[in-house]
């Protein structure tokens, strides 16, 4: 195989944003004439802002006269049309775990029949219009339900810890082919945006559609019919209406459907309580975190709005940034009527006035101990307690409740709060009187610690939303780890984030893709 050659450098914004000017530093590294390089491709770019003198890393490959080489191109799946014969392969849930699942089933012959309860990527958005406009929660269409799942319509951040790179890289690439820019192939912290997502799902769609596959909206699973031993699924209720016999499910119903959860332990199917992590969305200008972070008054226009990343260990447990939205918007996502859930997003410009982000604890059974009596479902029933508790204390509608920052940290309800990206409204609420004391003074003590690695932090127009509460699941659904199977029903395939297998767009995709292929194995 022939060694593409490459090479790092560390540029200046301006540099980094200019080929020719590149590739003139790229000639001094070599050492050569700017006319010997024929071309580059940036394969890797990220920000190195620790220093004033701020520094973009890039990765490049290079093609010179006496060593011409051609790039390699993203890969193309080639997406077959199925026989009638195929094995068919019920999923459901439509969100980056199924539609993935699907496409894997499409490359391996097999036929995706997608179930989901929610509505298609267009259709979605009256309901999340209703919902930031009129308070009204769809049950069934919503942030989180419905084509494309919860990362649709709340941000389409692509960056993971997952260690399998070959997987990721192949899971980027599928974005890309269906009209995701290249970028995200490039940056350390990839990104689509809420405003391109949605036509990329689509796209994702009319090729399972064409090529033998199905999708069914507005269908929701009701029930489980198994075998005597118990062993096996062999059919399943729709709509309350309709009995349809399968003959291998691959369930990716995400974290927030918990009725699924409570239809498993009505069957008797075993789940487990797991700790998760629940906290408040915090929001500042983004402009102060832009002087921040990039140590000057104004952002140049060769650098995008500002990140962060804390994290801190209080009293042996951590408490972290998750979801981070520059230029964002915090967005409400109850999923049912009497609760308040709030995450954040941005568009693909991330050119909103205000960066926000999840600040959020780990949960576990010391919080969750006056639940116990709700068995393998006391996790999620301690998550309920807090959402519902929101939705009360802040008045029974989307109005979250609300506190500036500094009041949060002297432990005095705010008087009055800032403007705030929440559409829904803010209502002035003490956190002490939503989260246990251990929770709140926990919280408390991260913020003042965070206050320190980044001064000025808490700072005055800083208000946090309550409550961030959906960031993994409060269940796991058993697997075995080689065949993927549920630990004793042998056709069914607990995938992605609902399942307690994954954090994230790309780690659920490619869950997907795993359980897909381990379908085929056990064909």
């Amino acid at each position: 195989m022939t060694h593409t050659p490459q090479i790092d450098l560390r540029v200046s914004p301006i540099i980094a944003h200019n080929s020719k000017a590149i590739i003139r530093e790229l000639a001094k590294k070599l050492n050569c004439p700017e006319q010997e390089i024929l071309a580059i491709k940036v394969v890797k770019r990220s920000i190195d802002a620790r220093k004033p003198n701020i520094k973009f890393q890039l990765r490049l490959l290079y093609s010179t006269k006496t060593r011409p080489i051609t790039f390699p191109k993203p890969k193309i799946k080639n997406y077959n049309t199925l026989q009638t014969t195929s094995t068919k392969v019920h999923i459901i849930g439509s969100g980056p775990a199924g539609l993935f699942a699907a496409l894997r089933c499409l490359e391996l012959g097999l036929k995706p029949i997608v179930i989901e309860r929610g509505k298609d990527v267009r259709s979605r958005r009256r309901d999340l219009a209703k919902l930031n406009k009129e308070h009204h929660v769809n049950p069934e269409s919503n942030y989180c339900f419905g084509e494309g799942g919860a990362g649709t319509y709340s941000d389409g951040k692509l960056y993971t810890r997952s260690g399998k790179l070959g997987s990721i890289n192949r899971i980027l690439e599928t974005f890309v082919q269906f009209g995701a820019d290249e970028d995200i192939l490039v940056n350390a912290h990839p990104h689509i945006g809420t405003n391109k997502l949605p036509k990329i799902i689509a796209e994702m769609r009319q090729c399972i559609i064409e090529n033998g596959g199905e999708i069914h909206f507005d269908t929701k699973l009701t029930n489980l019919f198994l075998n005597k031993s118990q062993t096996k699924i062999e059919a399943i209720e729709l709509n309350h209406d309709k009995t349809v016999p399968i003959q291998q499910l691959l369930l990716a119903t995400g974290h927030s459907a918990r009725d699924i959860f409570y239809l498993l332990e009505q069957h008797q199917i075993k789940i487990e309580a797991k700790s998760f992590a629940m906290g408040v969305r915090v929001e500042h200008p983004q402009k102060f975190i832009d002087q921040l972070q990039y140590h000057s008054e104004v952002r140049s226009d060769y650098l995008p709005p500002s990140s962060y990343s804390l994290v801190q260990q209080i009293n042996g447990k951590g408490v972290y940034s998750f979801c981070m939205c520059p230029g964002g918007i915090i967005a409400p996502c109850a999923t049912a009527p009497g609760e308040i859930v709030t995450n954040g997003w941005s568009p693909s410009k991330r050119n909103n006035p205000f960066a926000n982000s999840g600040i959020v604890m780990t949960v576990d059974e010391e919080q969750w101990s006056k639940f116990e009596a709700f068995g393998e479902l006391k996790a999620l029933k301690f998550q309920e307690h807090i959402e519902k508790k929101c939705f009360e204390l802040a008045g029974k509608t989307q109005a979250a409740p609300a506190q500036r920052l500094k009041d949060f940290i002297a432990n005095r309800t705010s008087t009055d709060l800032p403007i705030c990206s929440y559409q829904p409204g803010l209502v002035s609420v003490n956190m002490n009187k939503i989260f246990p004391r251990e929770m709140h003074q926990r919280l408390r003590e991260a913020f003042i610690k965070f206050d320190k690695k980044m001064k000025g932090f808490i700072h005055p127009e800083a208000v946090i939303v309550a409550t961030e509460s959906r960031t993994s699941s409060p269940v796991r659904i058993p697997r075995n780890p080689e065949s993927l199977q549920h630990t004793t029903i042998k056709n069914l395939y607990p995938c992605g984030e609902g399942a307690g297998y994954a954090g994230g767009i790309v780690s659920a995709a490619i869950d997907g893709e795993r359980c897909a292929e381990a379908v085929f194995k056990a064909n």
